[in-house]
């Protein structure tokens, strides 16, 4: 069994799957127990992302868009670790990022938020983490967003992420979020989280990767599995 995959993570940080003041999940959280499926020989031997070609630019979301310019807002660094439960890296996972622009706007057909699209900003990206875990991305600290979900839901800055093990099937899903950001207290969606694991979503400012004249740096570790595990949305 991978770090990916196994099943021990302490119900005091990870998100229930029905939070009535994040409406969406109670039309989708299950109502029933969940069936485990028999995983297949193709689930269990691939793919082999260690071999996986990344393009020069697929961890820079400022210059991997087609583009005649700079793109607007901040410029960040995000940089860490993905670790088990024992504190050793994870080498050679796939992660990708996607996010909305400074203005809080993604490029997607269904996002209709009266907000600019940026031209010179695409919002994804995907890197690989070396043989010490590490992995980095340079991007723009995205815009908050109206959601719908209640009056006045205003979505906080955040960054999803997605990890992919040596399985297909082995995918992990979350959000890093930022210090100090007040509509943190106001959002269903971290709020779902337990209180223990809230703290795990945040990111912390790191002034040592910092690049002068050029970025912030903020710094997010990810843990797969065991006590002080990153709360995942697909656990």
């Amino acid at each position: 069994m991978s770090d990916f995959e196994d099943s021990s993570f302490d119900l005091e940080v990870q998100p229930s799957r029905l939070y009535p003041e994040y409406t969406s999940t109670v039309l989708r959280a299950p109502s029933k127990s969940l069936i485990v499926l028999k995983k297949s020989l193709t689930e269990r031997t691939g793919p082999i992302f260690k071999d996986f070609n990344l393009g020069t630019f697929d961890h820079d979301l400022t210059k991997n868009a087609i583009k005649n310019g700079e793109p607007l807002g901040e410029r960040i660094v995000v940089h860490g670790k993905v670790l088990n439960e024992k504190g050793q890296p994870m080498p050679h996972t796939l992660i990708e990022i996607w996010q909305a622009n400074a203005a809080g706007r993604y490029v997607h057909k269904v996002d209709q938020h009266d907000a600019p699209l940026d031209p010179n900003f695409l919002g994804t990206g995907r890197c690989m983490t070396d043989s010490e875990g590490n992995y980095r991305f340079y991007t723009i600290k995205p815009g908050a967003y109206p959601w719908g979900n209640h009056l006045n839901a205003w979505r906080p800055n955040h960054i999803h992420f997605s990890l992919f093990g040596n399985q297909i099937s082995s995918r992990l899903i979350t959000q890093m979020y930022f210090p100090g950001d007040p509509l943190l207290e106001y959002d269903p969606i971290y709020q779902a989280v337990k209180a223990k694991g809230r703290e795990l979503l945040i990111s912390k400012f790191d002034l040592d990767i910092t690049e002068p004249n050029f970025a912030l740096g903020y710094r997010f570790d990810i843990v797969l599995r065991g006590h002080q595990a990153t709360p995942f949305e697909n656990r």
